[in-house]
């Protein structure tokens, strides 16, 4: 275990937030863990992975912890069912990278994808009709107020759209250690676009496909500072969608369980003329219209959180939605 005090956190935001912390911990298994004493550090304590769904918006007064567990694991019992165990610490493109190595189905679709392992699935991450609750089979996390260990079942995580039980409960839970179910027999999921024409013969094939659609339209945090997907999709009802649709014929959207209506945010952005709007030294990037960067390498929390509400008035002037961050604010 290692410890820092009046720590940068430059290297540990993909957005490149010039910011600190006042302790930051670095941990390497959950006994590691169990042995700190929460209550003496500085507060507030919380857990981060890679940082690539954060937005610092200003030094932290309290203290960061990171996990650096990376084990991965299969359990091979000659069924065409395959238990793997990551741990939290895992970067999670390397998890899919080495599950489709080894031929194994479920992971592919969210190739590319920056963080770790635990805190993906804290915030079920998703992409191209696929969210991390679809190949889970429980998380095993650190009780901070019991101070026990405790393991839930995927059915008992809470998972939404980028909403989970983690989440709800303000980091009680710190995930040490994640449990996936992939396949052995092809299952790809093929219906987004850019996919549906794939034959693959290997879960390899629709990962080199997904890295190539997602590197034609994404920043990379190593080359231009990120967190990715910026807002949540706006999901709502029918008769909301219709108010859309009557002024906006031609809006994409996907018709969800429920009769409920989720529109792609970036079009949204897209149609309000944001590509390529500045803040300061934070931009709307103009290849995805979702995504906010740090444009100038030398952008500030103000410049970013100036930006969003722009995009948030802008949107909700024309099309009566107000969106919402999908990434994390502290």
């Amino acid at each position: 275990m290692n410890r820092y005090d009046h720590y940068s956190l430059l290297g540990h935001n993909t957005f490149r937030m010039p910011v600190s912390c006042a302790c930051f911990i670095e941990y390497d298994s959950a006994d590691e863990l169990a042995q700190l004493d929460f209550d003496a550090l500085p507060q507030p304590v919380r857990h981060i992975g890679e940082g690539s769904n954060l937005l610092f918006t200003g030094d932290f007064p309290g203290t960061l912890l990171h996990a650096r567990m990376t084990a991965l694991k299969y359990v091979d019992m000659g069924l065409d069912e395959v238990p793997v165990v990551a741990g939290a610490g895992l970067r999670w493109d390397r998890f899919v990278e080495e599950t489709c190595r080894h031929g194994l189905w479920g992971a592919e679709n969210l190739s590319l994808i920056p963080g770790e392992v635990g805190a993906a699935a804290v915030q079920n991450i998703g992409a191209y009709g696929v969210e991390i609750k679809d190949i889970l089979s429980g998380v095993v996390c650190y009780d901070t107020q019991t101070r026990k260990k405790c393991k839930f079942s995927v059915g008992e995580c809470g998972y939404g759209y980028r909403e989970s039980l983690f989440k709800e409960t303000a980091g009680r839970y710190i995930v040490t250690s994640v449990l996936f179910r992939l396949q052995r027999k092809p299952a790809p999921k093929l219906g987004y676009k850019g996919l549906e024409n794939l034959q693959p013969s290997s879960p390899a094939d629709v990962r080199e496909a997904v890295i190539r659609i997602r590197r034609e339209k994404l920043p990379d945090p190593a080359d231009l500072g990120s967190a990715g997907s910026f807002f949540k999709n706006p999901v709502m009802d029918a008769l909301s969608f219709a108010r859309i649709a009557e002024a906006f014929p031609e809006v994409p959207h996907f018709i969800l369980p429920g009769g409920f209506i989720k529109v792609p945010a970036a079009w949204m952005i897209d149609r309000c003329g944001f590509k390529g709007v500045r803040e300061g030294g934070a931009e709307v990037y103009e290849k995805q219209p979702l995504v906010i960067v740090n444009a100038s390498g030398s952008a500030t929390p103000e410049d970013v959180l100036r930006l969003e509400q722009r995009i948030i008035d802008g949107v909700r002037e024309r099309f009566g939605v107000t969106l919402h961050p999908e990434v994390e604010h502290i």
